[in-house]
C-alpha cells in the first residue's frame, strides 16, 4: 500500500494514499480497532455531516465572508455534496466505538471534505479545522447531526412505512366486513368479534404510533450548532446558530431552529431518549400485531387456522411440507433489538456530565439501528405477509359456535350465574350450550333461538 504524509497537531501520520481522510482520522482508525467494518458510524450521521457542513460554510459566508471566501464556499459545497449522496461513503471507517462525543466521526468530515474540496481546487485552499470546521466544535456537530439523521429518518423512513402498512389494514377490513368470529382474551374465548373490528384494531394502533412519531419529531428540530465547546458559542459569530439552522432547513426541506439552551442541547440526550420511546411504542404495536397474525395463521390442521398467510419459502430442512409465519418472526425479533436498543439509549442519557454528554456514538448507533430496522421490517411484512392475508370463514364460523363464551349472550335473560352452569355444563358434557340450557330447564328450545343470535354480538 501506498502512503502519503499528513499532520495534525500532535505530528505526522502515514495515511493511505488511496484516501482522502487525514490524520486524526488515520489516528482513530489505529488507536480504535472496535468493530472495524461492522460497527461504524451510521451512514444516516455521515449524511448529516455532509448536510451541517455544507450549511455551516454556507452561513460562514454570509457572515465571515473575509475568511469563507466565494472560492472556499465553492469547493467546500461541492465535497460537502459529495458526502450527502454517499459517493465517499468509504471515507468513512471510523467505529462507534471511538470517543463520546463524536470528535474523531467530526474531524474525519472535516478531513474529507477540506481534502476533496482542495483536490477540486487543485491546491491547498481549505484547512480542516480553520475553514470546515469554521464556527464549530465536535460538542455541537455531533448532537446537530443526531438530530438531523433522526428527523430524517423517522419522517422519511418510518412514518411512510407505517403509512403503507395502513393502507393494507384499510383494504383488509374493506375486504373482510361482515365475517364474525370468535373473540380471545387471555389466549381464553371470548364473545364475538368481526374479522373488521380486529383488524381496524391492528390499523388504528399504527395510526396512534405515527402521531407519537410525530410529536417527537418536533423536539429534535432544535439543533446544538452554534454552541461549540460548552453551549457559550465561543468563536462563532452573532447569528450563527439561526442562520445555521436556516441553511440546514433550505438543504432539507424540514424545518429546523437553534436550540434556545445550547448548554441544554450539549449535555442532554432527552429528546432522543422520548423520539425513540416513540420507535419502541411502534415497535410494541408491531410485536403485537406479528403474534396475533402468526397465532391466527397456526395450524394448518392443529392451530386456530383461521386466516392464511403467503406460504413464502420452506419451513423445515426435515419435515416436508411445513411452511412458517417467517414474517412474524422476523418482526418479533426486531421488535426485540429494539427494546434492547431502548435500554441502551435511556442508560447512555443519563450519562451527561458537567456541559457534555459522552456518549453520543452508541446513542446514534442504536437509534438509527432501530428506525431502520423497524422500517425496512415493516416494508418486509406488508409485501410478504399482511397484503396476502386472507380469512378462513369456515373455520372463523365453526371456532364462532364453538365457543362457549356465547353464553354471555343470555346473561339478560337467565343471568349470570346461570349462565355460567350453562357453559359448565356444556364443557364437562361435551354439549352444545342450546342442549345444556334446554336440560337444565333455564329456556326452552323455541326461547333459546329466539334470543341467541352470535352475529349481533358483535
Amino acid at each position: 500500500m501506498e502512503y502519503r504524509i499528513e499532520h495534525d497537531s500532535m505530528g505526522e501520520v502515514r495515511v493511505p494514499a488511496d484516501h482522502c481522510w487525514g490524520a486524526q482520522t488515520e489516528r482513530s482508525h489505529e488507536n480504535f480497532q472496535i468493530g472495524v467494518g461492522i460497527e461504524t458510524m451510521p451512514q444516516e450521521i455521515i449524511h448529516a455531516f455532509g448536510i451541517l457542513k455544507k450549511a455551516a460554510a454556507e452561513a460562514n459566508h454570509e457572515l465571515k465572508p473575509e475568511k469563507m471566501t466565494d472560492e472556499k464556499l465553492e469547493v467546500i459545497e461541492r465535497a460537502a455534496d459529495q458526502v450527502i449522496s454517499g459517493e465517499l461513503k468509504d471515507e468513512f471507517p471510523l467505529v462507534v466505538w471511538q470517543t463520546g462525543s463524536g470528535t474523531q466521526s467530526n474531524m474525519n468530515a472535516n478531513e474529507v471534505i477540506a481534502n476533496v474540496a482542495n483536490s477540486i481546487a487543485g491546491k491547498k485552499l481549505c484547512h480542516p479545522n480553520d475553514d470546515i470546521n469554521m464556527s464549530q466544535s465536535s460538542n455541537d456537530t455531533f448532537p446537530t447531526a443526531m438530530h438531523i439523521s433522526a428527523v430524517l429518518a423517522l419522517e422519511d423512513k418510518l412514518i411512510p412505512a407505517a403509512a403503507e402498512l395502513i393502507e393494507t389494514f384499510k383494504k383488509l377490513e374493506k375486504d373482510n366486513e361482515g365475517i364474525v368470529k370468535s373473540g380471545r382474551t387471555h389466549l381464553q374465548d371470548a364473545v364475538p368479534i368481526s374479522f373488521s373490528q380486529e383488524i381496524s384494531g391492528w390499523r388504528s394502533s399504527l395510526e396512534r404510533d405515527i402521531e407519537l412519531v410525530k410529536l417527537a419529531v418536533e423536539p429534535l428540530k432544535s439543533l446544538a450548532l452554534g454552541g461549540t465547546a460548552v453551549g457559550t458559542g465561543l468563536n462563532a459569530p452573532e447569528g450563527f446558530d439561526k442562520l445555521v439552522a436556516a441553511k440546514v432547513s433550505a438543504l432539507t426541506g424540514k424545518t429546523f431552529r437553534t436550540a434556545e439552551n445550547k448548554f441544554h442541547a450539549l449535555t442532554s440526550k432527552d429528546e432522543i431518549v422520548f423520539a425513540h420511546g416513540a420507535v419502541k411504542a411502534m415497535a410494541a404495536d408491531m410485536m403485537k400485531i406479528a403474534n396475533d397474525v402468526r397465532w391466527l395463521a397456526s395450524g394448518p390442521r392443529d392451530g386456530l387456522g383461521e386466516i392464511t398467510i403467503p406460504a413464502n419459502e420452506p419451513g423445515s430442512s426435515i419435515m416436508p411440507g411445513k411452511v412458517n409465519p417467517t414474517q412474524c418472526e422476523q418482526v418479533t425479533m426486531v421488535a426485540v433489538q429494539i427494546v434492547g436498543n431502548d435500554a441502551a439509549i435511556g442508560m447512555a442519557a443519563t450519562q451527561g456530565n458537567f456541559e457534555l454528554n459522552v456518549f453520543m456514538p452508541v446513542i446514534a448507533y442504536n437509534f438509527q439501528q432501530s428506525v431502520r430496522l423497524l422500517s425496512e421490517s415493516i416494508r418486509s411484512f406488508n409485501k410478504n405477509c399482511a397484503v396476502g392475508i386472507k380469512a378462513n370463514k369456515d373455520k372463523m364460523h365453526h371456532n364462532l359456535y364453538n365457543s362457549l363464551m356465547l353464553v354471555t349472550a343470555l346473561n339478560p335473560y337467565i343471568g349470570y350465574e346461570k349462565a355460567a352452569k350453562t357453559s359448565q355444563l356444556a364443557f364437562k358434557e361435551n354439549i352444545s350450550l342450546k342442549e345444556a340450557c334446554v336440560k337444565l330447564g333455564f329456556l326452552t328450545a323455541e326461547e333459546f333461538d329466539q334470543v341467541f343470535h352470535p352475529e349481533e354480538m358483535v
